[in-house]
């Protein structure tokens, strides 16, 4: 029996304390990068010396870390590119994670023994280019995110000697994986310089665009700029005749609309929408920890989580979920359904498999909501230490935790550790002084909460019940 080989863990560090913790909980490897040249300009804490810092952790730990300088360059960041990337190569990551064909050919002819690992920006989407790329010294490729699984096991066949690695969790584009223009239209800040706003998340009302048949301009106030509505108006009836065969005219299909996102009030931007509903907003989030085991088979060398942006709690989680997946493809076990359960306790806007299956587009599509929520439970703090308990009074096993969200005696608590998790009612808390309290309000509160101070470091989720509290006794979150 050929033994499975186990894919790279590959998880984002936003900051340190994330990169740890995915390490902590799983993670191979993490990627972080320059705010200047990676597609993260905003709460990005890695400025170069959290590069290094984060390099040297990450080796002593016999881990890896990539950084990511994959932004499309203009060409005042041409100018800046080698002086800038010369002193993070120095800190000798172990690959660049790179899109723009001009910054890889001057990375390359300066540093020619330099990893590079082709972003998932290059949308590569066929054997063919994987190709092409190897021949010009890149040593992975990252595929783009509208890959089947049965293509991305051809790719293999025909790229046997080359690593690929396949996105398995976190947020998806409306356009071609990265390459969405939505926010540098809706407010002038390019997702491909690294300023998105994610302007396919806000939440929008629709209004309709009368034309003035006198001057074609919309009798409505709309955005500043120069959308042609007489233009968008006639094409939008054209292309509903050619679809339908015929000229009539439709309620929803042949109409110029205005949107209006909810913190903008009165400023009305130009959308058109067919007989199908508007359709490039709001995707529902990946999730393909169900595919762990066949892309273990064909091979893929890394299967990377999304989300530098994202919080510690998500890091750790994912990391942990995505682990036991890998495990259990490798050891050949069943898939675990109790993962994607866990999975549904991180925030999320729905889930697809996104087209790593075919299935309906309305399965990739979130139509309801443009927010995350969670289903089955809620992070709410993070274990500290037992260090000072003795000089607020208590006695045995205590822990001070730090409050991220609300939580209160009487709920059922997960205690999320590297050493493994475990779930149990809180009996009673203590504030920071040490007397009784019953609700931990949100952040940035301290409380006292009995536990033993192995689990320091662990992180704490309420788990969100469907029915009361049990009228038996439970057990102490004391364990």
């Amino acid at each position: 029996m050929t033994t499975l080989k186990a894919p790279e863990l590959l998880l984002p560090a936003g900051s340190l304390d994330k990169m740890r913790a995915a390490y902590d909980f799983g993670a191979d490897a993490v990627y972080a990068g320059q705010p200047r040249y990676s597609l993260r300009a905003r709460n990005n804490e890695f400025r170069l010396e959290q590069i290094k810092q984060g390099i040297d952790e990450a080796h002593a730990r016999g881990k890896k870390f990539f950084v990511t300088s994959n932004l499309i360059a203009h060409n005042d960041k041409i100018r800046t590119y080698l002086r800038d990337i010369e002193p993070v190569i120095d800190c000798k990551p172990d690959a660049l994670i790179m899109a723009d064909p001009g910054l890889i050919m001057m990375v390359k002819e300066k540093w020619p023994e330099t990893e590079i690992h082709l972003s998932v920006q290059a949308n590569t989407t066929n054997w063919a280019t994987v190709k092409f790329w190897q021949k010009m010294g890149v040593s992975r490729i990252i595929l783009s995110r509208e890959l089947a699984l049965d293509e991305i096991e051809k790719i293999r066949q025909e790229c046997p000697d080359m690593e690929l690695e396949v996105f398995v969790h976190g947020a998806l584009c409306i356009a071609y994986s990265g390459r969405c223009l939505l926010s540098g239209y809706f407010n002038h800040r390019d997702p491909n310089q690294g300023t998105c706003t994610n302007a396919c998340r806000w939440n929008y009302a629709t209004h309709d665009a009368d034309i003035d048949p006198t001057t074609g301009e919309a009798i409505a106030q709309k955005m500043e700029g120069d959308f042609n509505f007489e233009a968008a108006q006639q094409k939008a009836e054209q292309a509903f005749a050619s679809t339908t065969g015929s000229g009539q005219r439709h309620p929803k299909a042949d109409k110029v609309y205005l949107i209006e996102e909810a913190g903008r009030p009165g400023q009305l931007m130009p959308i058109m929408e067919d007989e199908h509903g508007t359709y490039i907003m709001n995707s529902k989030d990946l999730r393909a920890v169900e595919h762990v085991a066949r892309l273990t088979q064909i091979g893929v060398d890394s299967l990377k989580i999304e989300g530098r942006t994202k919080s510690l709690y998500y890091v750790a989680r994912t990391a942990q979920v995505y682990r036991r997946a890998i495990d259990d493809a490798v050891a050949g076990r069943p898939f675990n359904p109790e993962l994607l359960i866990e999975l549904e306790g991180l925030s999320n806007r729905g889930y697809t498999g996104g087209l790593l299956e075919r299935r309906p587009s309305n399965d990739y599509q979130n139509y309801l909501s443009g927010h995350s929520a969670t289903q089955r439970s809620q992070y709410v703090g993070e274990v500290l230490g037992a260090e000072g308990q003795a000089d607020v009074g208590l006695q045995g096993d205590w822990v001070q935790v730090e409050t991220k969200n609300h939580f209160a005696v009487g709920d059922l608590i997960e205690v999320v550790h590297p050493s493994g998790n475990t779930t149990s009612r809180l009996q009673e808390m203590r504030n920071v002084e040490g007397q009784p309290v019953q609700v931990a309000q949100g952040s940035p509160v301290r409380v006292w909460i009995p536990l033993p101070a192995r689990y320091s470091g662990a992180l704490l989720a309420r788990v969100v019940e469907s029915q009361p509290p049990a009228a038996q006794p439970e057990p102490a979150l004391a364990v």
